[in-house]
């Protein structure tokens, strides 16, 4: 079985596989990073937020990356907002945090404000872009700039996994977001990390299907004296979210789906994550007290 690690995206991925068969596992990734981070100004998703003009052309790789962050938004009801690169920039996260060690989870967590769930952007931005396949092109209203970076890598895996799935097992991890297919052979075993401990919290077994966690440990920083910060924007606030929650795992039938629920689920708050991931798939949620709560 082939095992190997690859730097994408701002993050690492892991493939698992039986075999290649005809798919370059590595150049797709090269092309998805060249092509969609946000950190490299001549990025194809760099170009489109700098270009002034409502309707630009667009390369298949970034019109499917678009729908699947608008896929996303709508799964999330909003929550999951690919607009929010502005907001991102005033967090202090405009460069890649990729080879930076994170803050203290606990200091961070006792510096933080009052815990109150996220919500929506009553504006609902996200609703203005469209990806226009006939035509090649992405549409949005000047000055309205994406970021992929959380949704792309479920896409990215859910992607890779479809191309190796019928050279048998594989499993496709892109920061947290995996993708698996086990074909004939046993399940894949996915442990869930407990942020404060390290430890596992939770093992599943899955088959086929997907599973991401989502969480502020990763990509924590401190912006001054007891001032910390981290990428889960409330979409509402246009500042980090601070809901009572440091993780959230979720299983889904496609990563991208499994994305969309943890940051969801997330953002929504113990008790709402709680609703969210109960009415899908399951999951586990990971309190900033240190509670486990694994939903059924």
């Amino acid at each position: 079985m082939l095992d190997d690690r690859f730097p994408t995206m701002g993050t690492v991925a892991r493939v698992v596989r039986d075999a290649d068969g005809d798919v370059d596992v590595a150049s797709l990734f090269a092309e998805i990073d060249r092509r969609l981070s946000r950190f490299d100004a001549t990025s194809d998703l760099s170009r489109l937020n700098a270009d002034p003009r409502p309707r630009v052309r667009a390369a298949p790789l970034l019109r499917a990356a678009v729908a699947a962050a608008l896929h996303a938004a709508s799964v999330s009801g909003g929550l999951v907002d690919p607009t929010l690169l502005g907001a991102l920039r005033r967090a202090g996260y405009g460069e890649s945090r990729a080879h930076v060690s994170p803050a203290s989870l606990s200091r961070g967590l006792r510096a933080a404000p009052r815990r109150h769930p996220a919500r929506p952007d009553p504006a609902a931005r996200w609703r203005a872009v469209v990806v226009d396949d006939r035509a090649g092109a992405v549409c949005r209203p000047p000055g309205l700039c994406l970021d992929l970076g959380g949704s792309v890598k479920g896409w990215a895996a859910d992607l890779l996994a479809g191309r190796l799935e019928r050279y048998g097992r594989c499993a496709v991890d892109c920061g947290g977001d995996l993708r698996l297919a086990a074909g004939g052979g046993a399940p894949w075993e996915v442990r869930v990390r407990n942020p404060f401990t390290g430890a596992v919290a939770h093992t599943f077994r899955v088959r086929a299907g997907a599973v991401a966690t989502s969480g502020i440990d990763a990509r924590l920083w401190e912006r001054g004296e007891g001032d910390f910060a981290h990428h889960l924007i409330d979409p509402a606030t246009g500042v980090p979210a601070w809901t009572g929650l440091v993780a959230a795992t979720a299983l889904a039938p496609t990563a991208l789906e499994a994305e969309a629920l943890a940051k969801a689920a997330l953002l929504s708050g113990p008790a709402a994550g709680r609703r969210l991931l109960r009415a899908r798939y399951g999951g586990v949620l990971v309190l900033d007290d240190g509670t486990v709560d694994r939903v059924a």
